[in-house]
């Protein structure tokens, strides 16, 4: 079922600009410059880090290339759950469609911690918890009130996000000195060997964190203006973006002093800021008011991408009928909004195991659901390129098919290290898909009425 189809009070609205879905793409990942990236340091050394994030960079910019084939041909709230199931039916959008919800419901968990570990810094009795429970209730409501108003936002937060990490690089720059980059750079030795070869695949999952979650845009496309013009250009400005920002501040970073002290943190920048500036400089302080924006462009923009994604599953009947509805004045699927974002408020309550951070473990869970849907992204790519030759395509992959086939390959890669390095949380993740798809079977027959119970509701 597409909008159109769907009933005046489950279609969205479509009124977002080329600017704002950039904002969207750039906004979705932003937070990955501030905090995530440097727990691969712990296993990687910053050279051996830096060999796994180039790597993972380039999956990423094969992959957003393929990808935006499919979005422009298949402009749907669904995103990769649509391509899926078009390509391989019910049981492949089931699939596609967990793994997004997965990824999408555990990433805020971890960037609202960040949030809170951030106005911990500047108000040291701010408990981080209580502090990542009030984003959630802000910008949940936010979100509800209007995709034009949350779409203005994001952009804005966007801007002084990146605004931000030039000032830090600025500030940092004077005391950058490469022998801090390097010293022990390679999983604590200054010479590469053997050795270092598994702490760069155990860090695969935090070079994933640069750029996790810009596959959201296309959970905006049916809220585009021209979606066939406009996701394009979003997309390929927006991984450029990233690229750039991710490289300059890991390096920067790095050179600041001893990067030891800043792996295992939720606040690498400001800890980094101080080695070079002190503990009571205005540029610190500024650091971490403006730093905030960068995790609420994060923030705020995958609360829009899990509402779009469970609001889409709703209305093909993947999930209760009840959370496809939209608001009657906003036109926001608010319930899809507001049931998710409780799940996800305790979802960090699940998985505080294995010895890790309560961070590394939330990044992991959502990373492993990210690849999954990678994977079945590039299947259906590949699936409908033969089953469906004649289907319009107003962007098509460049150097088809090796820039999808690399994508694929790097996220197998992926996929095979983060089950090697993460078993008990790869079976958790397993565990919730095997409980999604035994609700999938129950439901079978809702689905084949879904549309009717959906135009009923």
């Amino acid at each position: 079922m597409n909008a159109s189809s769907s009933g005046q009070g489950h279609t969205l609205k479509p009124v977002l600009s080329t600017l704002q879905l950039w904002a969207i793409a750039v906004g979705l990942v932003i937070s990955g410059e501030y905090f995530g990236w440097s727990y691969g340091w712990a296993s990687a050394g910053t050279l051996g880090f830096t060999v796994t994030a180039l790597f993972i960079a380039a999956m990423y910019t094969t992959f957003i290339f393929s990808f935006t084939e499919l979005t422009t041909s298949i402009p749907h709230a669904g995103g990769p759950f649509a391509y899926s199931k078009r390509a391989f039916g019910p049981t492949g959008g089931y699939l596609a469609g967990a793994a997004t919800l997965i990824e999408f419901v555990f990433a805020p968990p971890a960037i609202a911690l960040a949030i809170g570990a951030y106005l911990n810094v500047q108000f040291p009795t701010v408990d981080p918890k209580l502090a990542a429970l009030g984003a959630y209730l802000v910008f949940m409501t936010l979100n509800i009130v209007g995709v034009q108003i949350a779409a203005t936002f994001e952009l804005c937060v966007t801007l002084l996000a990146i605004f931000e990490l030039l000032v830090f690089m600025g500030v940092v720059s004077p005391g950058f000195s490469l022998a801090n980059f390097t010293k022990g750079g390679w999983s604590g030795s200054d010479s590469f060997s053997l050795a270092s070869i598994p702490g760069m695949f155990a860090a695969i999952p935090f070079a994933i964190w640069f750029f996790l979650a810009i596959e959201g845009v296309a959970m905006a496309a049916e809220e585009a203006r021209d979606p066939r013009r406009s996701i394009p250009i979003a997309y390929i400005t927006g991984i450029l973006t990233l690229v750039v920002l991710a490289i300059g501040v890991m390096l920067f970073a790095g050179g600041a002093g001893d990067w030891s002290k800043l792996s295992n943190i939720n606040d690498p920048l400001p800890q980094a800021m101080k080695l070079i500036v002190g503990a009571n400089s205005n540029w610190l302080h500024m650091l971490v008011w403006l730093g905030l924006f960068g995790l609420v462009a994060s923030f705020h923009g995958i609360i829009l991408g899990y509402s779009r994604q469970i609001f889409a599953l709703s209305r093909e009947a993947y999930l209760p009928a009840y959370f496809a509805k939209v608001h009657p004045r906003f036109k926001t699927p608010h319930r899809a909004i507001l049931a998710v974002g409780i799940a996800a408020i305790y979802s960090d309550e699940l998985i505080t195991i294995g010895g890790q951070t309560l961070t590394a473990n939330i990044v992991t869970m959502s990373v492993f659901g990210a690849i999954l849907m990678y994977i079945l992204s590039m299947l259906s790519l590949f699936k409908l390129r033969r089953s469906e030759a004649g289907l319009v395509r107003p962007f098509r992959a460049p150097l088809y098919p090796f820039f999808p086939a690399f994508a694929l390959f790097g996220a197998l890669v992926c996929m095979a290290t983060m089950i090697y390095y993460n078993p008990l949380i790869f079976g958790i993740f397993v565990a919730l898909l095997a409980l999604g798809y035994a609700w999938f079977l129950a439901t079978a027959r809702q689905r084949a009425e879904g549309a009717a119970a959906v135009a009923e509701f």
